[in-house]
């Protein structure tokens, strides 16, 4: 019976870990694209809701079940001893700050402000991948 349930969370983890990223690899692309578009124009009006939706529909629940699903399979698994899991956990946090981050700007094109250039966004779009490169590498390969 644990075994099954502890896959079952595991599906679901990897399910939210995916839409979680998904969102963060495609919110600072629309910073990029919101970013040109004239304010005040119907293109950027359109970037609004589209950039609102994404974070309250997909991104934020996303994150929630990441975590908690994952919380979940180290406790279930006692992996809380294990170094590659405490490098894991700060990338994870790490991920959870760049998140944070993108709420701020995504209120911050919600109000017309744009106080950062386009080239800003295109890089930090990379940020999101680089950390789960790492995530990925700690979870699959346990390098300690």
């Amino acid at each position: 019976m644990f075994e099954d349930v502890y896959l079952w969370i595991k599906a679901i983890h990897v399910i939210a870990v995916i839409s979680w990223m998904a969102g963060m690899l495609y919110l600072p692309r629309l910073f990029v694209y919101h970013s040109e578009a004239e304010i005040g124009s119907k293109q950027s009006e359109t970037f609004k809701v589209m950039e609102r939706r994404l974070l309250k529909a997909i991104i934020n629940p996303a994150m929630i079940v990441t975590w908690l699903a994952g919380l979940y399979l180290a406790w279930s698994g006692h992996w809380f001893s294990f170094g590659w899991l405490h490098v894991k956990l700060a990338l994870v946090l790490a991920m959870s700050a760049v998140h944070g981050f993108f709420s701020r700007w995504l209120k911050d094109f919600a109000a017309d402000r744009r106080p950062r250039t386009q080239k800003f966004y295109r890089i930090i779009n990379e940020v999101p991948t680089v950390l789960m490169i790492f995530i990925v590498i700690m979870v699959i390969v346990k390098p300690f």
